[in-house]
């Protein structure tokens, strides 16, 4: 491993993975060890339209005697190559690869006996269908979805109609811009040069997000459709997320204190899908991004979470 940009101990190494239908294809894992020897360790999986830059995060695990480890996705972040699309993916399955690779580097490499899957978002999706897909390989223990996105913020007819149209427009024309996109408004509640606390890299995470392409939506949507079907994960799972969400079309405070990219209600609609044995905890006053919200909710947050932990992953 070599220093990684975010310093501080942090180190990180690329994985070669088989060349896909852009080329060339790498993913990226960084790794802060705990302070005092340890055999337990969390693997983070980032969102749509983000990266690993949570430091913070990351050294309240190794406080609590955990090894952390997160993956840059291919073409996210670090791992975004020139000739690639931002953040594309045909299929979430596209992703076990890396997460394959990372778990037997943790396990078998580094010699941890115990792991924790820790998803944002769409990183949700990946590992809660890896975990269900890969469930009697018993290399999992716990998992924690931090705010899982399992349903599009829209009404019912762009929900079903339209998604199912682009659905069948992807399989010819996956490329396809589709208008909208993301809302700036989740981006500046968390850069410092907005409304925000956080300082992290505008290229790989820009406010405005990246075009939507329709392959990606229908990648997306068939997760959504996997998920919403029943999986039966095997390993404890804790599902957490704000207590309220707010869809706005100007600049509000509201952004600061609840989720504006999703739907609660949806997490809950869904979140007993998942398996048989689930924690389900709401914080009041969080963002879309629990340990992004102001400090005395992500502190919240991590209280309520690693006691939660101390139980599973002991």
């Amino acid at each position: 491993m070599e220093a990684d940009i975010l310093g501080g101990g942090f180190e990180r190494e690329t994985l070669a993975l088989q060349d896909d239908y852009e080329g060339e294809s790498i993913a990226t894992l960084i790794r802060k060890r705990a302070p005092k020897e340890s055999t337990k360790a969390v693997l983070y999986i980032h969102g749509y339209v983000d990266y690993f830059f949570k430091a913070e995060m990351a050294e309240k695990y190794c406080e609590h005697g955990f090894n952390f480890y997160a993956l840059d996705l291919r073409k996210y972040g670090r791992s975004l190559l020139p000739h690639q699309t931002p953040n594309f993916c045909n299929d979430i399955s596209e992703y076990f690869e890396e997460l394959a690779q990372g778990i037997d580097i943790i396990k078998n490499r580094d010699g941890n006996e115990k792991l924790l899957l820790h998803g944002h978002s769409t990183g949700c999706l990946v590992i809660a269908i890896y975990a269900h897909q890969f469930r009697h390989e018993g290399t999992i223990n716990a998992l924690f979805l931090d705010s899982p996105f399992f349903e599009f913020n829209e009404n019912w007819i762009k929900r079903t109609v339209l998604m199912d149209l682009i659905g069948s427009v992807a399989r010819f024309h996956p490329d396809l811009y589709v208008p909208g996109g993301l809302s700036p408004i989740a981006g500046e509640s968390l850069h410092r040069d907005h409304h925000g606390e956080w300082d992290y890299n505008l290229e790989w995470k820009p406010i405005n997000g990246f075009p939507l392409r329709t392959g990606w939506l229908r990648a997306i949507h068939n997760a959504h459709k996997k998920i919403q079907g029943g999986l039966q994960i095997a390993c404890p799972v804790l599902i957490m997320y704000s207590a309220q969400s707010s869809k706005l079309k100007k600049w509000s405070d509201l952004a600061l204190r609840t989720d504006t990219v999703l739907d609660v209600a949806d997490i809950g609609r869904y979140a007993d899908a998942l398996g048989d044995h689930l924690t389900e905890i709401r914080i009041p006053g969080a963002m879309h991004d629990l340990v992004l919200s102001c400090q005395e909710v992500r502190e919240d947050v991590y209280r309520k979470f690693f006691t939660w932990l101390s139980a599973y992953v002991a």
